[in-house]
């Protein structure tokens, strides 16, 4: 799997889009706490506990909040370690920005319709590219060895 090596920094832009991504659901989650708190409709000592207490608008940013700390963790370790190991192709580039394209997909579908087939199936599909990504990362890795 010979490709291109290209200048290794660039690795770092679509990590630091898909870091976007939980500050954006983040601050998502905050306004629609707010809105529930306003009119009421929670529990506040329930909801001090237990999730599903509040709307589901919040449990759905709720939700998707906590998504962001699993494949994405599995995402930023293969980014750096191929920018560590100088391997950063064209290729590793590429599926590391169609990675970052399907989790934002991913977590727009989730905190808005949560259409459960277009979530499962961005959800799929980002786990092949990550999975593209670990391949491509460990032939790197092996090449250099």
């Amino acid at each position: 799997m010979e490709t291109s090596t290209i200048k290794n920094t660039l690795i770092y832009w679509p990590v630091l889009v898909q870091l976007l991504i939980p500050f954006w659901v983040l601050i998502l989650n905050g306004k629609r706490k707010s809105v529930d708190r306003r009119s009421g409709a929670h529990d506040p000592k329930e909801s001090a506990i237990n999730n599903t207490a509040w709307s589901l608008p919040v449990v759905l940013t709720s939700n998707s909040l906590a998504n962001q700390f699993q494949l994405p963790i599995v995402f930023y370790v293969l980014c750096l370690i191929l920018a560590s190991i100088s391997s950063v192709s064209v290729f590793a580039l590429a599926v590391a920005w169609l990675f970052v394209a399907t989790r934002w997909f991913h977590a727009y579908v989730h905190v808005t319709s949560n259409h459960i087939p277009s979530r499962f199936g961005s959800f799929v599909v980002s786990t092949l590219v990550l999975l593209v990504l670990l391949v491509t990362t460990g032939v790197a890795l092996y090449q250099i060895s």
